[in-house]
């Protein structure tokens, strides 16, 4: 299954939990209901993985430990808080690049509506260099 295809299926999941429960309690709450949903409509996943972290070689004592890991592609990093900021997004994406994996979504369950928590991030998309004499605008 391709990681758009699961990721669909996860925000269909997070929705359930999140218009049973609305906004404001706490994450652990949320990861839980999540993996029960889950089970329920059979998304393979893994909950609070570690996953070792290396530098030049070595592996270092901490490992990462992830919220989900779903069908062994996407990494769901679950939150329960005012406002997603850019270091939530750069986390995941540090996450994606040391668990070699290319998406991960972070929902945020505080919102009123849920797809305004939903952010995806994606490793690995390379755009290819500008032409000679052009340029571009990057966000």
């Amino acid at each position: 299954m391709h990681e758009n295809e699961i990721s669909e299926r996860i925000i269909g999941a997070a929705i359930e939990v999140h218009k049973y429960y609305g906004p404001g309690l706490v994450e652990q709450v949320y990861e839980e209901a999540l993996c029960h949903e889950f089970d329920l409509r059979s998304i393979l996943f893994e909950r609070q993985k570690q996953v070792p972290i290396f530098y030049k070689g070595v592996q270092l004592g901490v490992p990462l430990r992830l919220d989900l890991i779903d069908e062994e592609k996407v990494i769901v990093d679950l939150k329960a808080k005012e406002e997603v900021n850019a270091f939530d997004r750069a986390k995941l994406l540090s996450y994606l690049r040391l668990s070699n994996l290319r998406l991960g979504l972070i929902i945020n369950f505080h919102e009123t509506v849920l797809k305004d928590g939903i952010s995806r991030v994606v490793n690995g998309l390379m755009s290819p260099p500008p032409e000679p004499g052009s340029f571009r605008i990057l966000n």
